[in-house]
């Protein structure tokens, strides 16, 4: 009796041909496309999906309409200060010191 081999469908998605269906479905823990609201645990699993290589930052970007700054920030902010670095309402005590004075001069001199 031959065995005939097994079709493996290695079929692609149609959003993204270079991404197979067993990376989409590894892919599926992250946030919707459509995310406007960016809490820690969303920011939290994005950044943890580019660092383990599941999807690149230029995908992240265009999967969200996100800066790559902007999520090099999140990278930056989670490994100083750790998730809590991550909210909105504590970013002004993680960035540096400096930013800050030169805004407020700014608006002085406008």
């Amino acid at each position: 009796m031959i065995v005939q081999p097994q079709h493996v469908n290695h079929s692609t998605t149609t959003a993204n041909p270079m991404v197979t269906q067993a990376e989409e479905k590894s892919l599926a823990y992250l946030p919707p496309p459509e995310t406007k609201r960016w809490v820690i645990s969303r920011k939290t699993v994005v950044v943890d999906a580019v660092k383990r290589g599941l999807i690149s930052l230029a995908d992240v970007c265009a999967r969200y309409g996100l800066s790559e700054e902007e999520v090099h920030s999140w990278m930056r902010l989670l490994e100083k200060g750790g998730s809590r670095a991550l909210r909105v309402t504590k970013l002004q005590q993680y960035r540096p010191r400096k930013q800050t004075l030169d805004a407020s001069k700014a608006r002085k001199k406008g």
